[in-house]
């Protein structure tokens, strides 16, 4: 039987998860709000001696956080594939460990990416509103509008690691040409073998052209795509060589075609939202649909929300990997609550030897590598 460790979730993750720890004897307290808690709150209960704490993107995981846990706070674990609000210089000094959710959603975050790509070419929305606003009054072949088809067409896939390379393979069964830009990494491995996946469905008469995918310039990929979809994490100034921040500015955005469509569900900074909603207004692309921003929840003043773009621009709630297996299932290898909970038991319990270098979930391995 596992010792009683006490651990403070910001937000319920789901039953079924959370009784894993409790039939660990672990005492769970969570916060019981949709919104996220005060962090005021959560400071009082980490110098009240919390040993893990479960937190989301919502939570801002700093210095002043680590010092209040300081001496007893072992580890803190994401229910996110992302970490932006976790501060890792801070963790690293502190010497806490965080862990997050890969993969484990990178099926349902390609899938929506997918969806919410065609609905905005295929203008559901504004087809919906035709028939519930009850203005549906006559059938036309091209009237009131029409939308764009996705098949046949060219994919911009910006960011070609796990989600890269899940849409790359939803957009080959729907016969697109597909460009790829990393601005790290060349998986010229999969590039080929989806190439070759290609050239066998053109012999066998499943294409009626060959289809081709390869990797270009970030320049070549705007110019040519009829859709631009982003898969990179943010990567701020000073981070990297290559930092993401802004990424598509109005210069990038100006460089796309007038009747492009661009997808965003990696982070919401990468975006310049007012450069996007400009590029929007003034017709520089065709549409774009998000569910990520630069600030979450969207402010009610965003640029985002102007009426006069609404019909060019979907706006989704953070939404990407909200399918019931991929949010709440206990199994690790299925769910993220599975695996943010794992995640904490595996550092709690010291699994893998008590080395979190070996623990595949934790982030900041670097301030426990024993040759530093």
């Amino acid at each position: 039987m596992s010792k009683s460790f006490r651990v403070f979730v910001t937000c319920d993750i789901g039953e079924e998860a959370l009784n894993v720890l409790r039939d660990r004897r672990y005492q769970v307290e969570v916060y019981p709000g949709p919104q996220a808690p005060p962090k005021k709150l959560i400071l009082e209960k980490l110098r009240s001696g919390v040993d893990g704490l479960i937190t989301t993107l919502r939570d801002q995981i700093d210095a002043e956080v680590f010092e209040a846990g300081k001496g007893t706070l072992k580890v803190v674990s994401q229910i996110a594939v992302g970490f932006d609000n976790i501060n890792r210089a801070d963790a690293n000094r502190y010497k806490v460990p965080f862990t997050h959710t890969p993969d484990v959603l990178t099926e349902a975050t390609s899938e929506f990416a997918f969806f919410i790509l065609a609905a905005l070419a295929r203008k559901l929305w504004d087809a919906e509103h035709l028939v519930r606003e009850n203005r549906w009054d006559y059938w036309h072949p091209y009237l009131p509008f029409l939308g764009d088809e996705v098949t046949g067409k060219t994919m911009a896939v910006i960011g070609t690691g796990r989600i890269g390379q899940a849409i790359i393979k939803k957009c080959t069964g729907f016969d697109m040409h597909i460009l790829c830009y990393d601005p790290v990494f060349q998986n010229t491995k999969f590039v080929d073998a989806i190439q070759e996946i290609k050239d066998l469905r053109y012999k066998h008469g499943l294409y009626q052209e060959r289809m081709t995918i390869k990797y270009v310039t970030l320049e070549d990929a705007l110019r040519q795509a009829d859709y631009v979809s982003i898969h990179v994490p943010l990567i701020r100034p000073g981070e990297s060589d290559t930092p993401t921040l802004h990424l598509f500015n109005e210069r990038l955005l100006r460089m796309m075609k007038p009747t492009a469509y661009l997808v965003n569900t990696s982070r919401g900074p990468v975006v310049d939202e007012a450069a996007l909603a400009k590029a929007l207004r003034e017709r520089w692309i065709a549409g774009a649909a998000l569910d990520v921003f630069e600030q979450e929840p969207l402010p009610a003043d965003s640029p985002l929300r102007d009426p006069a773009i609404a019909d060019r621009c979907r706006l989704f709630p953070h939404f990407a990997s909200a399918g019931k297996i991929t949010r709440l299932s206990a199994d690790p290898n299925r769910g993220m609550a599975g695996r943010c909970v794992q995640g904490l038991i595996d550092v709690l319990e010291k699994n893998y030897g008590g080395d979190y270098t070996k623990m595949p979930w934790v982030v900041n391995k670097e301030a426990f590598n024993r040759a530093a």
